[in-house]
């Protein structure tokens, strides 16, 4: 019979406050094995964690339960702490009663002490069946994958590039920068986005450490952390990158005239081009879909044009594997879609646009050269009226939640807007202003005093044409007045979601979604940027939205992560895995087909075996086995039924 004690956590007063603890403590001390039982304050505290310590030592402990907050906030702390005791971290278990037990039960204090006392006596009862298990080693490679050429992904590759390792940055379209490149400024400093961004996408392209892989896409990850397998397909460009002087003596040539996306569909660009001035690779592309034809050949004209012999129209699409240790997801994000606000007149109202068309009309590289026309006519607009939380803030219809940005970039362009058209008259409805950030409230203060921007407190119900202007309707909610402006133009602050093809990447990389699609960390304070599947991290807008100081940050917290598996020799893997009774497996392959992490396979004796490196102890097989072949290393199905029968027994 094991020696347990259990230690139980006052966490100030999120326990202590709901559950009565001298009365846990008294109850627990009779349970059968226990033989030290104590409670303090705040057990993740250092004398918390050396009154563990010298328990164990003292009383001849041989396992302990932590009866605490989740596993998933100190599971490890406690774990290490019993390590220094000497004793295997496999035998401490946590007893969660402040999550599942005090914070759910604060009304009724006699409920949820009887139920902290069963939670406890459950995890007792497990506890005593645990066996000591020892981590698995696993070899790392030396070389991370970054996957997305935004600000994020760039940020973070120049960061594991610098400290020695190699990257691989793979971008889907054919030049890196993703949306920031689209910006004019920054708020709240007015930087001009490109002499930010331009500097770091010529070190990415210069870097020795780092092989740049624009115009392809991530289509298979197998393997484990430290040693992942990845498939990646290049797409012809049909221009040689090394060749091409980007003179654009082809793009003069082409016959082809199609919306060029760079710019929000407000120009248009030739079937061969370079995506923007600054592009990274400074290098031209042809757009196989609109090209008059490529195989067989119909046109040609812009190869007889190239004096440096760069276009080779016999290209193909190029696989290449690669092996990484570590991968970092930096997809970033769309705009909402703006056919779903039927009601604000996009796509019917030329001169309803979203806010990266207004970018790009405040662009000096833009469609205008940075002179603001509105699209119908290109004549200058004299009254402007922003409207925020575009597909927002609005659960009903919507998106629920907030998408962070909008209110800062709206104050930026209605001040951008009042600086090219001094005489002109900007309005903005807002829901209220949410400017958390350093200097961000300032910024909206001088929009809103200096500036003298209008600010109207209240939704936009309707936008229609009426002749050559744009008619807004709406209320002030502070006053309580119906508001009517004959616009010239308007610019609608569109949320913020992930960006094309998230999902698709979320299931190669088997990375959780939530409801809107963004990808799930492990855990939102402690672990922000790490991903459930260990080695593959997140940093960006495919997390969250985020202003760019955010996903710089996130970016370079993502490759510290990654520089940290590939710094180490070997890694180690949670031992906590699925194993097979040969003598009960009939081989009948259901958990090779269910395993969501491919770390199952038949052997030729057609009996399964479990790769411990590539299992994360899900126990889905374990669930689906129909023979009962399949067990979890410290969650037996005998555990389980004793945990169930201290539940029943109370």
């Amino acid at each position: 019979m094991r020696r347990i004690g259990v230690f139980v956590c006052h966490c100030g007063n999120n326990i202590a406050g709901t559950i009565n603890i001298e009365e846990v403590v008294k109850e627990i001390s009779e349970y059968p094995s226990v033989v030290y039982v104590t409670s303090y304050r705040y057990m993740c505290s250092e004398p918390g964690q050396n009154l563990i310590v010298n328990a164990i030592r003292e009383n001849s402990l041989d396992a302990v339960v932590v009866a605490a907050c989740s596993p998933s906030m100190h599971e490890e702390t406690f774990r290490n702490a019993v390590k220094r005791a000497g004793l295997n971290p496999y035998l401490c278990e946590i007893a969660n009663i402040r999550e599942q037990c005090s914070w759910v039960h604060e009304h009724d204090k006699d409920a949820a002490t009887v139920k902290a006392i069963r939670i406890i006596k459950n995890i007792i009862a497990k506890v005593s069946k645990n066996e000591p298990l020892h981590p698995v080693k696993v070899p790392v490679n030396k070389k991370c994958l970054v996957i997305g050429g935004g600000i994020s992904g760039i940020q973070a590759a120049l960061d594991v590039a610098n400290s020695g390792y190699e990257v691989i940055l793979v971008e889907k379209e054919p030049s890196i920068g993703g949306h920031m490149a689209q910006l004019s400024e920054t708020f709240p400093t007015l930087d001009c986005s490109q002499c930010i961004l331009t500097p770091k996408m010529v070190a990415v392209s210069r870097h020795p450490n780092i092989r740049l892989l624009t115009y392809s896409e991530v289509i298979e990850v197998s393997g484990y952390v430290g040693n992942f397998r990845v498939k990646i397909l290049k797409k012809p460009r049909y221009v040689i990158e090394d060749k091409c002087t980007a003179c654009g003596d082809c793009e003069k040539v082409c016959p082809v005239t199609v919306l060029n996306e760079f710019e929000r569909g407000l120009s248009v660009r030739k079937a061969i081009y370079i995506p923007f001035p600054q592009a990274v690779p400074s290098s031209y592309v042809i757009d196989e879909v609109n090209c008059l034809g490529l195989n067989p050949l119909i046109c040609g004209k812009c190869k007889d044009a190239c004096d440096a012999n760069a276009i080779d129209y016999d290209m193909r699409p190029e696989i290449i594997i690669e092996e990484v240790g570590a991968i970092i997801v930096a997809t970033g994000y769309d705009l909402y879609p703006k056919e779903k606000i039927a009601e604000y007149g996009y796509g019917e109202i030329p001169d309803v646009i979203d806010s990266l068309e207004f970018e790009r009309l405040l662009s000096s590289s833009g469609p205008t050269g940075g002179v603001i026309r509105r699209p119908s006519d290109g004549k200058i607009p004299k009254t402007i009226v922003f409207i925020q939380c575009v597909g927002s803030r609005d659960p009903e219809k919507h998106l629920e939640y907030c998408s962070k940005i909008c209110c800062m970039y709206t104050a930026k362009h209605a001040l951008l807007y009042k600086h090219r058209v001094p005489d002109g008259q900007a309005f903005v409805f807002y829901i209220d202003i949410r400017a958390a950030g350093k200097g961000y409230e300032e910024f909206i203060n001088r929009v809103m005093e200096e500036e003298r921007i209008v600010y109207i407190r209240g939704r936009v119900s309707r936008v229609f044409r009426k002749g050559d202007k744009v008619i807004v309707w709406g209320v002030d909610t502070l006053t309580g007045k119906k508001v009517e402006i004959e616009a010239d133009l308007v610019v609608l602050a569109m949320g913020i979601v992930p960006s094309k093809g998230t999902k698709a990447i979320a299931e190669i990389l088997k990375i959780p979604q939530d409801e809107w699609g963004f990808l799930k960390e492990v855990h939102p304070k402690l672990r922000p940027v790490e991903s459930p599947t260990t080695g593959i991290f997140i940093a960006g807008a495919v997390h969250s939205p985020k202003d760019i100081p955010d996903a710089v940050a996130q970016g370079s917290s993502a490759a510290a992560k990654a520089i940290a598996i590939l710094s180490a020799k070997e890694l180690i893997h949670e031992p906590t895995v699925a194993v097979v009774d040969w003598t009960l497996c009939s081989g009948c392959e259901v958990c090779v087909a269910l395993c969501p992490y491919s770390a199952i396979r038949i052997t030729s004796q057609k009996k399964a075996e479990v790769n411990e490196v590539l299992c994360e102890g899900c126990g889905t097989c374990v669930a689906a086995c129909p023979t009962g072949a399949l067990q979890l290393k410290n969650m037996t199905d005998e555990q389980i039924e004793s945990m169930i029968i201290n539940s029943l027994e109370g």
